[in-house]
């Protein structure tokens, strides 16, 4: 028998559109069970999943969907179109939001374009990338203090989704002050709607561009891919370039600086590392468990009620998977996951997600944090944040754990 939610049981967590409380926050969410009732940025109510166990399990569960018609406000027309959000919880057709053979379909176009041949052919480039940007830092003046996230964390992995995506160079600064609005939460409503064109058109061209003069990148081969003469539409190869770029570039930036921040914090583990006692593979996995890049995932809905322990979510609700709490479940991780411990074995996280939408580009930008992280150290053995760690300013975007800026000074 199941239990529907007492709605008058608890306050909801109100996730702050500000972003100045990431730990505190997560830590309110799983302090409300498992299946917690949450109200986004502009008002709007839904569900999240805090805990390791349940979103495994909801996250293979079919009647969860990515459908945004099965949502229940969307239906009833109480989601506004300039609802700063709206690009993430309706992102057009790709196979980030449908379900079933219709996912399988575009997933296995994609995977004939992202194949691990293809991703391993990026590292020589990451690597002369990452010489460049750290010979670019080592001419700066001693102990100037540098932002380390405009001119390492971010130019690496835009410019090698880039590469693999075939986007021009001369797009990114447009592109990243289109994606700087796409994420934020305090982007003006009556901005939104031009904002979502305008990524749309910047995509569109680009995807054009490729069917005139195709390359050796990913955008051509996906023109390309096909499965006994099936193909992906304009709009599917447009979404899906979007997608890719927005994902494959703003997460590896958050994990590169955490990773920094997450060392400089905690010299005894940085010691350990930098010493060889501990393989920089222990870092990165450790990072994407306690300080998640990612730290709530826009929106799944329910098709159907779905028991989640003692509770149900209903059917036509929506929920987001929220894995900043996820990451510090203690019933997954013991009593020390709220600890960042390089030492700690095995380190089994759903960082990247679980089930069929699992993120495509874990292997790059794994590949990516791999490469920049150990090189930066051995230039800069000495490098130590420039202030204080409580003086690190959270980007206003409710779905990563991001930082304006990272200040550093390279020793």
């Amino acid at each position: 028998m199941t239990c529907p939610i007492d709605h008058t049981a608890a306050e909801p967590v109100v996730l702050d559109p500000f972003v100045t409380d990431l730990d505190g926050e997560g830590a309110r969410l799983r302090a409300a069970g498992p299946l917690a009732r949450v109200v986004l940025p502009g008002g709007v109510p839904c569900f999240a999943v805090t805990r390791h166990a349940e979103a495994r399990a909801l996250l293979t569960d079919p009647r969860l969907v990515k459908d945004i018609e099965q949502w229940g406000a969307w239906q009833r027309g109480e989601i506004p179109l300039d609802w700063p959000l709206i690009g993430l919880a309706n992102p057009g057709r790709s196979m980030l939001t449908v379900d079933g053979e219709e996912h399988r379909r575009l997933r296995t176009l994609v995977a004939q374009a992202l194949t691990a041949r293809r991703v391993e052919r990026l590292r020589a480039g990451i690597e002369e990338l990452t010489a460049g940007l750290l010979d670019r830092l080592a001419e700066r003046p001693a102990g100037e203090t540098v932002d380390l996230k405009a001119e390492f964390a971010y130019p690496l992995p835009m410019n090698v989704v880039g590469e693999l995506m075939g986007v021009d160079a001369a797009d990114h600064p447009r592109m990243k002050a289109l994606f700087d609005k796409f994420f934020s939460t305090q982007t003006p409503p009556e901005e939104v709607p031009q904002m979502m064109a305008d990524l749309g058109a910047l995509f569109a061209g680009i995807v054009a561009g490729k069917k005139e003069s195709p390359g050796d990148d990913l955008t051509s081969a996906l023109i390309e891919a096909s499965e006994d003469g099936d193909r992906l539409t304009t709009e599917e190869i447009t979404n899906t370039l979007q997608l890719m770029v927005a994902a494959g570039h703003e997460t590896t930036i958050s994990l590169i600086v955490n990773a920094v921040v997450a060392l400089e914090t905690h010299p005894e583990q940085r010691a350990l590392v930098l010493k060889g006692e501990v393989p920089w593979e222990n870092v990165i996995e450790e990072t994407l468990r306690w300080s998640t890049p990612t730290s709530h995932v826009l929106i799944r809905f329910a098709s159907e009620d779905i028991q989640v322990g003692d509770r149900v979510l209903p059917k036509g609700e929506g929920l987001i998977v929220s894995h900043g709490a996820i990451g510090r479940d203690e019933e997954q991780h013991g009593e020390t996951a709220g600890a960042f411990d390089v030492t700690r074995s095995p380190v089994r996280h759903i960082a990247f997600g679980h089930g069929p939408h699992v993120c495509p580009g874990a292997a790059l930008s794994r590949l990516e944090a791999s490469v920049a992280l150990p090189a930066l150290y051995a230039r800069f053995p000495g490098l130590r944040l420039a202030v204080p760690r409580e003086e690190l300013r959270n980007k206003p975007v409710v779905t990563q754990n991001d930082l304006f800026e990272l200040p550093v000074v390279l020793g």
